[in-house]
């Protein structure tokens, strides 16, 4: 099959934010609607996706190779978190400032206060939520249910490499 330059551009979009979701690939396109997502995947994209049993968006072993990026996350030798992952600036900010394993997990409020303390940046709330999600969906992040979501890192800081896409 024989890609068209956006259609090449596109996979290597999900290659890189694999695992992930129709809503973060029609921010990425900048398209109107999930659905539009799931169409082009399904016209231009079916041999080099797949959905994993969570339904997240996967690419293909050979979509990685035909695109030459590196996938958005590497599992580590043992099973667990992955030991690198490839992400937008913001994704790896939080990582630096969100709670580590053994501490007190983070709201999303939190981790934008320290996101401005430490970065001098004012993303809004959603963006933060955002990230964490897809941090979450990256396995680097866990959610721990009080009276609002709260999240902290699955892995120490030290032993995540973090690369910004």
């Amino acid at each position: 099959m024989t890609l068209s330059e956006v259609a090449r551009k596109r996979l290597a979009d999900v290659v890189e934010l694999q695992p992930t979701k129709n809503a973060e690939l029609q921010d990425r396109w900048d398209l109107e609607s999930g659905s539009e997502v799931h169409s082009f995947l399904e016209d231009e994209l079916s041999e080099y996706y797949f959905r994993d049993d969570n339904s997240l968006i996967r690419a293909t072993p050979e979509a990685a190779e035909l695109v030459d990026v590196e996938p958005g996350v590497q599992l580590s030798e043992e099973d667990g978190p992955p030991s690198k992952i490839r992400v937008p600036e913001l994704h790896a900010q939080v990582v630096r400032v969100l709670a580590e394993p053994d501490e007190r997990s983070q709201s999303v409020v939190s981790v934008l206060h320290d996101l401005r303390d430490a970065f001098d940046i004012d993303p809004s709330a959603e963006d933060v939520r955002s990230a964490l999600q897809s941090l979450r969906r990256k396995d680097v992040v866990e959610v721990e249910y009080r009276t609002v979501p709260t999240f902290r890192l699955t892995v120490e800081r030290d032993a995540l490499e973090v690369v910004v896409a």
